[in-house]
């Protein structure tokens, strides 16, 4: 049976289109002409069998095994087609239009693939799920249409609707694979009623529900089946995050059993979206990307139990092999493109393929190569497909200018060669890996890693500068609504805890401008504590003093602090006798230019102290590259030796430093 189904793959570009061969030649196809106009879509049936592509006046089927044309329909504009799960019909679709007549256009149709004859036709305006859904044996087909379920008998279309099922509100639903198939039903979140998602037995459509879940958040789902059909993941998201931590919204998950068994809420244990979620192919477990990046991926069983932790890294992507053996987590769109394989038996890592620019992955039916392949529209340039070994081997290269889609021929896993015990060696790659390498032009390499400030690299870089997988501090919630993780540090001119410390002040004035709660002024290290003082200031009966040449104050300015100006009462204005005004912190009628701090006002123990605790200061910062490993200069070495004689001069005056 195995032999039946060679390995191959299909893709299609702007300017041609193909069938090619799978390892270890990979090459074309023979007897497969290339359309001479561009096509439109392509699909392979399901079991692997057909091959159909639409060219804009005609839809042909192929044998998927020598490209052997056994149907020509005559049906023009055909955007999108879809065969059923054993290719025996073929859906076709088509934008609406008006008819001159003024009757509904018919423009989903259902053929035979094997005679090309029309069985049946609806009106489906919408290209989002406008196919039917068939179950595995083809037995019935369903269709949502206004809120209503309808089913079909495919042996016998023409009886038309075999049964249906009104929900009110209904906006999307999903049909289980397996021998006793279900259909699911969500209904999103309206007018302050809950979403929901029913499960009903589709032989017992018009009964109760087997199963039935209410939640919050949720104005659309994705619902995906284990291969059994016997659990379902319901994946939610809001079109709004209500507290602005993503664009996209927020996302849920919850676990639903057909049976009504069992049903609960996936809780993730970091904070944000929900990239990609994946059944194994076993049916029993589940593997889940989530959290802002680096995302972090955790395999649940279906109990939602934690089985293994993959930890945090730049992923965004999962996909187990159809064998279930290998699993493959990556970082596509804006990240980089590595894909990490693990083992699944022993949960170690296998090896890390570099696919950059990756547009759309996906694994063997045999379990033992990934396709990622680069499209158009997403990207214009370097277009193209390679295949890959699960041991990290490029296998083949295939350049293809303004590629629109690729993908590996279906296979049942029944008639796909075994996988083995051990993981299997790479055989020798094709001739084109050799040749695009010759061809390739010269790439300089890039320093890998998170972009970092100058100020930020060496050896002592700052946790705040470092990615959480890299060893830095976990990404918190701000709570102020902002995607962006709070920072370390601030440029406050106030010590830590005082008023006005980062992001504690209050505004001051209309020009945003924050106070510290002293009045616009910043405390002094070492300087005495302040005091109103009570001695009569110089000036404030007499004439006016002189200004400096720096720091002049305009001589309309009243009330301003270290002006030595008299109040209108005649006594004089009264301010702490060891504060400086920061510079940034005007009031309304100041000058721009701040005055000399303070300095007339001092007395000469508090300027020495004053000064002596700026060097010490000074000698600290210098402390501080010395031990980052920077140089230092002659006289930056002999300023810190003197930091014994500044202490010692600092104890003598009654200071302790």
């Amino acid at each position: 049976m195995a032999s039946q189904l060679s390995q191959q793959y299909a893709f299609r570009a702007q300017k041609s289109m193909g069938l090619v061969g799978g390892t270890p030649t990979y090459m074309p196809i023979e007897g497969f002409v290339v359309p001479d106009v561009p096509a439109r879509t392509y699909h392979y049936s399901p079991d692997g069998r057909l091959f159909a592509y639409a060219l804009p006046t005609v839809v042909r089927i192929f044998l998927a095994e020598g490209a052997q044309l056994l149907q020509e329909l005559s049906v023009p504009n055909i955007i999108e087609l879809k065969f059923s799960p054993r290719g025996t019909y073929l859906s076709t679709w088509e934008r609406p239009v008006k008819l001159e007549d003024g009757a509904q256009h018919k423009n989903l149709r259902v053929f035979s693939a094997s005679t090309g004859e029309e069985l049946i036709s609806f009106t489906q305006k919408s290209q989002e799920n406008w196919d039917l859904q068939y179950t595995m044996s083809e037995s019935h087909a369903i269709r949502l249409v206004a809120q209503e379920i309808q089913v079909y008998r495919p042996a016998e279309w023409g009886k038309g609707i075999a049964d249906k099922l009104r929900v009110e509100g209904a906006s999307m639903v999903s049909l289980s694979p397996g021998l006793n198939p279900s259909v699911a039903v969500f209904v999103a979140e309206k007018k302050g009623a809950p979403a929901v998602v029913k499960i009903y037995g589709l032989s017992t459509l018009s009964g109760a529900p087997t199963c039935s879940k209410t939640f919050y958040k949720a104005d659309r789902a994705q619902i995906k089946w284990n291969d059994l059909g016997t659990q379902a993941l319901v994946l939610t998201q809001t079109e709004v995050d209500n507290s602005n931590m993503s664009y996209y919204g927020e996302t849920g998950m919850y676990l639903l059993s057909a049976a009504g068994n069992f049903d609960c809420r996936v809780t993730l244990d970091k904070e944000g979206p929900i990239h990609d979620v994946s059944w194994s192919p076993n049916s029993k477990e589940f593997g889940v990307v989530y959290g802002y990046m680096p995302a972090k991926t955790t395999l649940f069983d279906q109990r939602v139990r934690t089985l293994h932790d993959f930890g945090s890294s730049p992923h965004n992507f999962i996909s187990f092999n159809p064998q279930g053996r290998l699993v493959a987590l990556a970082g596509f769109g804006n990240l980089a493109g590595k894909i990490d394989i693990f083992d699944r038996r022993t949960l170690t890592k296998i090896c890390t393929i570099d696919a950059p620019n990756t547009s759309y992955c996906e694994w063997s039916p045999c379990g033992r190569f990934i396709l990622t392949a680069t499209l158009s529209p997403r990207l214009r340039v370097d277009n193209g497909i390679k295949i890959w070994h699960c041991t990290s081997g490029l296998m083949h290269v295939q350049l293809v200018d303004e590629l629109y889609q690729a993908s590996w021929r279906p296979t049942p896993l029944d008639q796909a060669p075994p996988f083995g015990a051990t993981i299997p060696a790479a055989p020798q790659p094709s001739i084109s890996v050799l040749t695009a390498a010759l061809t390739a032009k010269p790439v300089t390499p890039k320093a890998a890693g998170a972009y970092r400030p100058p100020g930020a690299r060496g050896l002592a870089t700052p946790a705040i500068f470092k990615r959480e997988d890299e060893g830095g501090a976990p990404r918190m919630p701000t709570g102020s609504g902002s995607a962006t993780p709070p920072r370390g540090y601030n440029r406050s001119p106030n010590p830590p805890g005082s008023m006005g410390h980062a992001n504690g002040g209050t505004p001051s004035n209309g020009n945003g401008h924050y106070q510290n709660g002293n009045g616009g002024r910043r405390h002094v290290p070492g300087a005495a504590p302040k005091t109103p003082s009570t001695a009569p200031v110089p000036g404030a009966e007499g004439g006016e003093k002189k200004p400096k040449k720096k720091g002049k104050k305009k001589e309309k300015g009243t009330g301003e602090a270290g002006s030595g100006a008299a109040t209108p009462t005649g006594e004089a204005s009264v301010r702490p006798s060891i504060d400086v005004t920061v510079v940034g912190t005007q009031t309304p009628g100041q000058s721009s230019v701040p005055p000399t701090p303070g300095a007339e006002s001092l007395d000469p123990v508090a300027k020495k102290v004053r000064n002596l605790n700026k060097k010490l200061k000074a000698i600290d910062e210098l402390k501080e590259k010395a031990n980052r490993g920077e140089r230092l200069e002659a006289t930056q070495l002999k300023k810190m030796e003197g930091e014994a004689e500044i202490r010692k001069e600092l104890s003598s005056l009654g200071i302790t430093a």
